[in-house]
């Protein structure tokens, strides 16, 4: 693949320089406390331990923003910051709170994060953020991740069977992450026309 085809936007976007460091820095910084924010706006559902929240959204797009390393390294800041104590979680009255969280009903989606957002900006490095079917179908594959993470955790620790586990930690979330994700695919094929694709 070309250079003018491969890499991510943000990396595209950084000169060249000294600067690039400290700028790549600052970019990782943001979408760490986007991933926090997304995190405090979050619904509990009273059929699911399971809140909705928007950080699955975030981590996708901020994977393939940043490309597959430095979204990997974003979301593993992430989750040492929730582990130590920052109030990047889901606030919650009924999930445990700092690391415990990891070990909760949603920790295999948060654990998952890293690897989504790898692959979502793996792919997108490689030219899927580019189009918007494409960039729909990165963040989807993301998505997948997470959910996977998410719903084994729960049938291994939790409700000990695989279709209890889809019914409280997939099925009553797949139709609004898919709208979030159709949505959020707009948003970097504009974002390359702006910047170019040289």
């Amino acid at each position: 693949m070309s250079a003018s085809t491969s890499g991510s936007i943000v990396g595209r976007s950084i000169p060249q320089s000294l600067l690039g460091v400290p700028v790549r820095v600052a970019a990782v910084a943001l979408a760490v406390a986007l991933t926090g924010a997304a995190a405090q706006f979050t619904m509990p559902l009273p059929f699911t331990a399971v809140p909705f929240v928007l950080t699955p959204m975030v981590v996708l797009l901020t994977g393939a923003a940043l490309g597959a390393r430095l979204g990997f390294l974003t979301q593993a800041i992430y989750i040492a910051a929730g582990v130590v104590g920052v109030q990047v979680f889901a606030p919650s009255a009924t999930l445990p709170p700092g690391a415990l969280r990891l070990l909760g009903p949603t920790g295999g989606y948060i654990m998952a994060y890293p690897v989504a957002a790898f692959v979502t900006g793996w792919l997108a490095e490689r030219g899927w953020d580019r189009g918007y079917w494409t960039s729909a179908a990165a963040m989807l594959i993301g998505l997948t991740v997470i959910f996977a993470g998410g719903v084994a955790w729960l049938a291994v620790a939790f409700t000990h069977s695989l279709v209890a586990a889809l019914a409280s930690g997939l099925l009553p979330f797949l139709a609004l992450d898919l709208v979030k994700v159709l949505a959020a695919s707009m948003i970097l094929p504009q974002a390359w026309r702006l910047v170019g694709r040289a």
